[in-house]
């Protein structure tokens, strides 16, 4: 299913598929769909995802879930209520070398007591990341904040934080918020902190974890300390964590179990994500009709 006739004919065809539509309640309708991928817009996944899973069918749905954690919260509900899988696309969890990371964290090998991650790209044009323009536009807080956010948190395995956010108001030729900053706090009193940019001329995504015992570097791919390589880079190749992120979704309908990104799992992050946005909104009311963020010369 898909929002434009000919390239969704396309797609059918291409994969000998033999149904192609753009309405989403025909293709829920069909006895023979038992699972719906969710990779549209940002803002439509939440009610997407809540009419297939309200049809029975099992929902992967790409990040984020949701842009708010009320219609996360009522969407993990709903999975619950009826009985079918929900998982969401963090696929930052199966990069090998943050899978490294974790399990060095959750085998007491490495006590962190901070995470300091950048995620920062070019994004002035409403573009995907392959340079084709598209409709609709990106969201770096709820879409790519929610990756650098939700793998921040699951690296220190928190659960709940505290979290303080600086979101820069809308503007530029995306009028969205272009930067911004949040720092979480958690029982354990370790910190994390996520810097992320559409702005910046130098793209950027890593993650440093700073521990009692050493200090771990993930950065394009490769997991490094000051002495050593932990975990080889793989550059730009996803296939390989896409593969196992399906696999793991297909594994759990099977096996009838909680996938492991299920809605439950990435609660703690849209919770952070929604301090974030509440505080966004508060300076927007604040400012009223001038919260715009001035254009540079």
């Amino acid at each position: 299913m898909g929002r434009l006739e000919e390239p969704t004919a396309d797609f059918a065809r291409e994969f000998g598929l033999a149904l192609a539509t753009t309405d989403l309640d025909e293709a829920l309708a069909d006895p023979a769909v038992d699972v719906v991928i969710v990779c549209s817009p940002t803002d439509l996944h939440a009610d997407q995802t809540a009419r297939a899973l309200r049809a029975g069918k099992h929902v992967l749905c790409e990040i984020p879930l949701a842009t708010s954690l009320g219609d996360t919260d009522r969407l993990i509900a709903l999975a619950d209520e009826v009985g079918r899988r929900l998982m969401v696309c963090h696929t930052q969890r199966y990069f090998p070398a943050l899978i490294e990371a974790r399990r060095l964290i959750a085998a007491g090998d490495l006590h962190p007591h901070a995470i300091v991650s950048r995620y920062m790209f070019a994004r002035r044009k409403n573009v995907n990341w392959t340079g084709r323009e598209r409709s609709w536009t990106d969201n770096l807080l709820w879409h790519h904040g929610c990756h650098a956010v939700d793998a921040a948190l699951w690296l220190l395995g928190a659960t709940e934080v505290e979290t303080v956010a600086q979101v820069a108001l809308p503007g530029g030729d995306l009028d969205i918020p272009m930067d911004l900053t949040v720092a979480m706090r958690t029982p354990r009193d370790q910190v994390a902190t996520v810097a992320m940019s559409y702005n910046t001329h130098i793209p950027l995504h890593d993650y440093l974890i700073i521990g009692e015992e050493t200090t771990v570097l993930f950065d394009n791919g490769r997991l490094r300390d000051k002495d050593r390589t932990l975990v080889e880079g793989r550059g730009e190749d996803f296939d390989d964590p896409i593969a196992r992120q399906d696999a793991e979704f297909f594994a759990a309908i099977r096996e009838g179990r909680e996938p492991a990104v299920s809605g439950h799992a990435v609660r703690p992050a849209m919770a952070a994500l929604q301090a974030a946005q509440d505080t966004l909104d508060a300076r927007r009311r604040a400012l009223g009709p001038e919260a715009q963020h001035p254009r540079l010369p």
